[in-house]
């Protein structure tokens, strides 16, 4: 612990580590509150229809992104306020900091699940190569996914343990990286091939079409974000920060897809 300790504190730069961390988990809130309107929203329109598939789905992704918000600012409450001022705490990592990466993840792969059915939906009477080929990479990814919590339980026992460990950030945020453009250019190309010749039908699928290529592209580069942060500054958390917006992002994105359905 005290070799920890001596490691991290020359390099310690609070404004880069738990400040971004602690703007990261702001932000994640807001994001949250948005979450629940369009949960609300999704509730409040299909109200009648009884408990189907997607509401409890909706439920279950709330439940996970509750969860996650409520780990994330207990971690950040472990370090400013419990420990405020004690460097050595700093070098700890607190159960919920583990724990919330397990809940992201399967937030994210239940995310990525429900596009694979909506690409199974859209390609109805066609082809099943398509949702096949991205269910197969959702599953693949899921697979980098239990290698980064492997790692985080077994090898990451103070903060500088991270660094050894960057790899399978790279490895899972750059899975989800390539599944989120596989999903929205699967989407697109379907969408594309359906357009009916009436001037409204296509004009309604344009606009599903920009939609999908601006929310993909928008958790692509999240992603993307993450792994370039987290090679250029490794001892910062800012990476850390950019993975927790990536999380609520998908979520929020999620939740606006039931809502808008």
């Amino acid at each position: 612990m005290a070799s920890s300790t001596q490691d991290l504190v020359p390099n310690l730069q609070l404004a880069n580590t738990f400040g971004a961390l602690f703007i990261g988990v702001i932000l994640a809130a807001v994001l949250f509150g948005v979450t629940n309107v369009q949960a609300f929203i999704y509730f409040r329109t299909h109200s009648g229809a009884g408990m189907t598939f997607y509401k409890l789905v909706v439920m279950w992704l709330w439940i996970l992104d509750a969860l996650h918000l409520v780990l994330i600012v207990h971690f950040i409450y472990f370090y400013l306020v419990i420990n405020f001022a004690n460097i050595g705490a700093l070098t700890e990592v607190v159960w919920s900091s583990k724990l919330q990466t397990v809940v992201g993840v399967l937030s994210i792969f239940v995310e990525h699940l429900l596009y694979v059915h909506r690409i199974w939906i859209v390609s109805k009477g066609r082809s099943k190569v398509l949702p096949i080929t991205v269910g197969i990479a959702v599953i693949l990814n899921s697979g980098f996914a239990i290698v980064v919590i492997w790692y985080i339980y077994q090898g990451v026992h103070a903060a500088t343990d991270v660094i050894n460990i960057e790899w399978t950030v790279f490895m899972y945020l750059g899975g989800v990286a390539f599944v989120d453009i596989l999903i929205a250019s699967s989407l697109c190309y379907l969408l594309a091939t359906s357009r009916t010749g009436f001037s409204r039908t296509d004009l309604f699928i344009t606009k599903l079409v920009t939609y999908i290529i601006n929310t993909g592209c928008l958790t692509s580069i999240c992603s993307m974000t993450a792994i370039i942060t987290c090679a250029v500054m490794p001892n910062d958390y800012i990476f850390q920060a950019v993975e927790l917006l990536l999380i609520k992002r998908m979520a929020t994105e999620s939740s606006e897809d039931h809502a808008d359905s």
